[in-house]
């Protein structure tokens, strides 16, 4: 999801950069090695599930939210 693969453009690169940036302000206890190892919405959604204590439906509408209108 927010790590790269390697051969990326220079676009989605400095998208998913932003995206990275956009996730640590939303969620404070995130670090860059957490986001860099989230692979799916799943891993994003259980990780702030568990880090901020909430249901997993919360977690999962609070990350549903944030994806709008983002491209990974």
């Amino acid at each position: 999801m927010f790590g790269f693969t390697g051969g990326e453009d220079a676009k989605t690169v400095l998208r998913k950069k932003q995206y990275l940036k956009d996730a640590q302000s939303e969620w404070h206890f995130l670090t860059h090695y957490d986001l860099s190892t989230i692979k799916t919405k799943g891993q994003l959604s259980n990780m702030i599930k568990v880090r901020a204590g909430l249901s997993e439906e919360q977690a999962t509408k609070d990350v549903t939210t944030w994806m709008a209108g983002k491209q990974f």
